[in-house]
This record gives structure tokens, sequence and C-alpha cells, in this order.
């Protein structure tokens, strides 16, 4: 009897697994097919956002060249009033020289002078009107660029999709070993390497006590290769991504020289003044009251 009763029960489990597996199944495929959605859009949103730093890339490029071209402008115009100065200086002298000419023939000559004068400057005020608006414009379009997230850029911030991640222990040593190594790599000028070495530890120490020195080097890296406009994106990560790390001083006083370097004076400016005002103590702020000094003079 007990021996029937055990059968029984076997054939029961035997039955009731092989209804359970087809669902396991269906569940798994489910989330399968929900994965691979979610990778999709990830990768749609990805190629958008490449696409629009690149037109931003491209419209930057086109205001360079304008503001360029608006000074050389005014350059030209300056030049040309300074001939026109020298030639209505010129005509005043003949007026007392030349006694045999006529006083009217001499006030009409320099009355069209001065005419020709005062218009040059009307055209050296619209010029100038227009290159602030350019740079204003510039200086936008920056402002959208560095507000622009780089694929991929968000599941490497600390704390990406509102989990802060823990540490582990004993990461402390093993960070500060590929941390060190990294700092050689760019203390030997290897800034490509260096640059890369830095990316992969703030991919695997995110919230380590080195994170935001690691995030400053990659932005001195590339300011060391003269690719201002991507250091520029890395010193801001600094201080967007370290708010209360001890790098955000030399984060803006480096992202104020990267401005500096491209010939953005207002933006360079402007920052050298916020490091100032929140970081008034720090030797950065000595640093950036000299700058602050040259790019006003």
């Amino acid at each position: 009897m007990n021996h029937s009763i055990r059968v029984l029960l076997l054939m029961v489990s035997v039955a009731i697994s092989a209804c359970a597996i087809p669902q396991q199944l269906e569940l798994i495929e489910r989330e399968q097919r929900r994965l691979r959605t979610e990778i999709s859009t990830i990768r749609a949103e990805n190629t958008a956002v490449r696409a629009e730093n690149a037109a931003i890339r491209e419209e930057l490029q086109k205001i360079r060249s304008s503001m360029a071209d608006a000074h050389a402008n005014l350059q030209q115009i300056q030049r040309e009033l300074g001939a026109l100065r020298g030639q209505l200086e010129e005509a005043r002298f003949q007026v007392n020289r030349q006694i045999g000419e006529t006083t009217r023939e001499k006030d009409q000559r320099i009355k069209e002078l001065e005419s020709r004068v005062a218009k040059i400057d009307e055209d050296l005020k619209a010029q100038r009107t227009l290159l602030r608006a350019e740079e204003e414009e510039l200086r936008a379009l920056r402002e959208q660029l560095l507000r622009t997230p780089l694929p991929g850029k968000e599941s490497e911030a600390p704390g990406a999709g509102g989990l802060a991640r823990e540490k582990v222990p004993g990461e402390s040593d093993a960070a500060r070993v590929e941390y060190e190594e990294a700092l050689k790599l760019l203390e030997r000028k290897d800034y490509r390497t260096a640059i890369a070495r830095f990316r992969d530890f703030l991919k695997k120490y995110p919230n380590s006590e080195y994170a935001d020195n690691a995030q400053y080097w990659i932005g001195e890296s590339y300011y060391a290769m003269r690719e201002f406009d991507q250091a520029i994106l890395e010193f801001d990560a600094v201080r967007q991504k370290y708010p209360k790390g001890d790098k955000v001083p030399a984060a803006l006083l480096k992202l104020a020289f990267a401005f500096a370097e491209l010939g953005d004076k207002v933006d360079a400016r402007l920052i050298l003044q916020e490091l100032i005002n929140r970081y008034p103590q720090s030797p950065e702020a000595a640093k950036a009251k000299e700058k602050l000094k040259a790019l006003q003079s």
C-alpha cells in the first residue's frame, strides 16, 4: 500500500513539473523580448544624441567663421577710418595754407570728408553690434553643448538609475593601485592610453575617493593634447558629477583656460568669476584673478 502511494505522488510531481517548465520558458522569452526592445530604444536615443551633437558642432564652426569675417571687417573699417581722418586733417591744414582756394570749396571738401567719417563710424557700430550678437549666440550654443549628455555617460555617473552602487570591501586598495597606474601613464605623456585607463577606472569604481581626480585628469589629458572642446566637456563633468569634490576649483580654472584658448573670452571670464566667488580662499582663485585681469586688458 505504501509503495502505491509513493508511485502516485511521484506521478503527480512529474505532472506539475511538466506544466511549470513551459510557463517559465514563456516568462524568459517575454523578458528577452522586453530587453531587446529596451536595447533598440537606447541605441536609437544614442544615435539621436550623436546627431544633435554633430549639428551643434557644425553650427559652432559656422559661427566661428562668421565671427572671423566680422573681425576682419572691423579691422578694415578701422583702417579706412584712420586713413580718412588723416585726409581730414590734411584738408584742414591745406585750408590754412592755400590762400588761393576759395573758402566755399574748402568747406565743401571738409563736409564731404566729415560725412564719410560719420558713415564709417555708423558702419563700425553696426559691426560691433553684430559681433556681440554672434558672441552671445556662440555662448548659448556652448552652454547647450555642455548640457547635452554624451552617449553612455548616464550609465557611468554615480547613482545612475536612482540606485547608488555600494562599495565593495577591499575596493579602496585596488582602486588606488589602478588609479596610480593610470596616473603614471599621464606623467609619461601617454595621454590617449591614460584617458582609456581613467575611464575604465571610473566604470569600475564610480564611488571611489579617487573618482573626481580621475575625471579631472581626463580633462587635463585632452587639454595637453590641445583638444580644448573635449577638455571643456571633461572639466565640466568634474563639477557636475562631483560638486563637493576637492578638484572642482582646479577644474573650473582649467575650464576657463580652455575657453580662452578657443578665443571665447566671454565664457572664460564668467567661469573665472564663478571660481573666485565660490572658492575665494583657494589657490586657484588667486590664479583666476590674474587670468581675469589678462583677459580684460
